[in-house]
């Protein structure tokens, strides 16, 4: 599974400036967000869609982006980590 491209990412945009508002994260590169010194956010893209690795709890977990549904699932799981 590859890196998100740029078209992508594009279509994650709003997604993305969500994530951008935490105070606690970097955006190092395009779509690959950095938590203190540590990887902590990114996203692939393969046949199947969209999806998000992040860290929860110190492990990757990989959430499915490919709906509205999804989506929400994942910004929720999003909020409880970077609220920690």
């Amino acid at each position: 599974m590859k890196h998100a491209g740029e078209d992508a990412l594009a279509a994650l945009e709003s997604l993305l400036k969500k994530i951008r508002r935490s105070d606690s994260l970097k955006e190092k590169t395009l779509g690959t967000f950095y938590r203190k010194s540590s990887a902590f956010l990114h996203f692939h893209e393969d046949p199947e869609g969209l999806f998000a690795d992040m860290k929860v709890n110190g492990e990757w977990n990989r959430f499915p982006l490919n709906d509205r549904s999804e989506r929400e699932k994942f910004l929720g799981e999003f909020k409880r980590q970077v609220t920690e």
